[in-house]
Formats: C-alpha cells, structure tokens, sequence
C-alpha cells in the first residue's frame, strides 16, 4: 500500500474529496476507511471565508491538516487541498479496520459504528487535537491509496447555513459508518 502524495492534494478539492473515499487513513496503531468527506473552497460556509485568520493553513497549503474545534467540544479534521486556491476536505467519516480496543477506549463506547461515524467522533477516536494543525499529511496522519473503488454518492453538505446548495458532501452509499 502507497501513500498519497502532495501531488494527490493539489488537485480541485472537490476532486480530491471524491477520490478519498476508500482511502486508508492512519493515525499511530489506529487505521480507518474514509467513508465520507466534504469539499470546501471560497464558499459561503468556507472558513477560508468565514475565519480567515484561523484557516491560514487551508488557503496557504496543500498536503496539509487543518484541525478546528467547534462548539467548545469537538474537533474537526481536514487535509488541504488545490495549489491554485483555498481548499480543504473535512474528513466526516471512517469505517474503523485497526486499533478498535483504543477507538472504544477514547470514545466509551462499543458499537463500531459509532467509532468514527461523524466529524467529532473520528477526531475522538483517533486521538487528533489541535496539535496536528498545520502537519503536512504523512508526518503522524498517513493517508494510503484506496485498495477498491467504491461507488460515490453525493448530497448537500451537513450542518452548514451557508452555501447550502452545493452538493460537496461524498460517500460511500453502502457503508453503515456514515454520519447520516
């Protein structure tokens, strides 16, 4: 199995966020399908436009991770996107394959599918924090080629009030681990 390279990351964010479903992320002993992303560029909902100061990383970089916390709770995970523009895909959901004992362990809970089934819950279970943003991808969070290619869905993005017309949310639509 291959990492993705910057190269895969440079790409339209869009794209980029189709294609990394099925790919493999790992974090430490822990390792997961990615199940579901969502595409974010200079849109109304973009904290490239929303949060200019706090998203630096996402309109500078590509290859990168961006991490936020929200609601004073959760954290979220991205990796950054597209040479030419701001860019980045929120990871919103993994099918745990590796490391379950401690994905139960962070999240005190037992049902696999509800391991890293939302953008929360992932960061949660694979131990991310605020101390990964700004990484390139491969330091500690390694991102592997897909071994399949699943069928893509896609919808309208989750949880947003802006820009609620874009349908940059992807998934794969026969994986129980999907947030909704």
């Amino acid at each position: 199995m291959t990492y993705l390279t910057s190269d895969f990351f440079a790409r339209e964010t869009t794209e980029v966020a189709r294609e990394l479903i099925g790919a493999e992320m790992s974090l430490g002993s822990c390792r997961g399908r990615i199940v579901e992303t969502e595409a974010y560029t200079t849109d109304a909902a973009s904290h490239s436009v929303m949060r200019p100061r706090q998203s630096t990383v996402m309109r500078q970089t590509f290859g990168y991770v961006y991490v936020y916390f929200i609601y004073g709770m959760y954290y979220c995970l991205n990796f950054t996107t597209d040479r030419d523009a701001a860019g980045a895909v929120l990871i919103r959901a993994a099918e745990p394959t590796q490391g379950l004992d401690l994905m139960r362990e962070r999240r005190g809970i037992e049902d696999i599918r509800k391991l890293a089934s939302g953008p929360g819950r992932l960061c949660q279970a694979f131990g991310i924090d605020l101390s990964f943003n700004g990484e390139r991808i491969g330091r500690r969070i390694k991102v592997h080629n897909r071994n399949i290619t699943p069928d893509v869905s896609s919808s309208k993005r989750i949880g947003i009030t802006r820009a609620t017309d874009l349908e940059w949310r992807f998934y794969d639509p026969s994986s129980p681990f999907v947030s909704r």
